[in-house]
């Protein structure tokens, strides 16, 4: 596998200023973009598989959000929230220097996606929801916060990556390889002990939302008017099918493809994932 470019851009916070990083596959001259933006805790190289794969047509930007990976962290936890990631999205499509993106979004990184493509005049031109929907299902709530916030730390790097496979049981099979991708950059070394690759207060605002009631989301979805597709893992505990078939049925009337075996979320390593991307990207490109 080869190595994506790292690249910086700088954002701005009430207060004060952050850079976020982003590791970009692909032509960097390439106009068709593909944005992808990962998960609560996880971070852009998640996407290592699919965007080499999909590197071949696109220009694959992975941003790590912030307070993940190789960008800054803030001293307000409480900028650690979808409106200050929009921003910091709207800034870094303003870096790529086009006009429009496809979007593929995994849980927070789709409620991201849903935000910014509710607003007139967004960049978005297809979007696709990674196990994500604007109501979250309660059971799978609790379950995210019960580890969002905790930052632990190992021995050594095999310790930390069998405890994140325990927490990442719902992904569904990996293989001892395909599991790599998720662990390598995100088992790291912090002060000379082996943790996870983020800032842990990015569960501060998450778990006071989640005992406040998450609010729905659906008149942004609703507002919603690109093509969009929403994948769903079939043992999802955070996009119930319910919620699923009725974003068929409203705002931009999704198309909806569930993946067997798999619960939240999908991570787009194994082939036949790829696969139902790729084939929708296809369409009409």
């Amino acid at each position: 596998m080869t190595s994506p470019n790292l690249r910086y851009v700088t954002c701005a916070h009430p207060g004060g200023l952050h850079r976020l990083a982003y590791w970009e596959w692909g032509d960097a001259d390439n106009p068709q973009v593909l944005l992808c933006v990962h998960g609560l805790t996880r971070t852009g190289r998640d996407f290592d598989a699919i965007a080499q794969r999909l590197s071949r047509r696109f220009r694959v930007v992975c941003p790590d959000m912030i307070g993940r990976g190789r960008s800054d962290w803030v001293e307000d936890p409480m900028l650690y929230v979808v409106p200050q990631y929009v921003a910091d999205c709207v800034t870094l499509v303003a870096r790529l220097g086009v006009d429009e993106v496809d979007w593929l979004g995994t849980s927070m990184g789709g409620l991201i996606g849903l935000g910014l493509a509710s607003l007139n005049g967004h960049p978005i031109r297809r979007l696709i929801l990674n196990d994500i929907g604007p109501e979250i299902d309660p059971v799978g709530l609790a379950r995210i916060a019960s580890y969002a916030g905790a930052h632990p730390y190992f021995d050594s790097f095999e310790q930390g990556e069998e405890r994140l496979r325990q927490i990442s049981a719902e992904f569904g099979p990996h293989t001892p390889e395909q599991f790599r991708i998720l662990s390598s950059h995100y088992v790291v070394q912090r002060d000379g002990r082996w943790t996870f690759h983020f800032d842990p207060s990015i569960g501060t605002p998450f778990k006071a939302l989640f005992h406040a009631k998450m609010p729905s989301a659906w008149p942004q979805y609703d507002a919603i008017r690109c093509p969009t597709l929403v994948i769903r893992g079939e043992r999802s505990d955070v996009l119930s099918r319910a919620t699923a078939e009725q974003m068929t049925q409203r705002g931009p009337r999704a198309t909806l493809v569930e993946l067997p075996g798999v619960g939240h979320a999908p991570t787009f390593i194994p082939d036949d994932q790829i696969e139902v991307v790729e084939r929708y990207l296809a369409r009409g490109s």
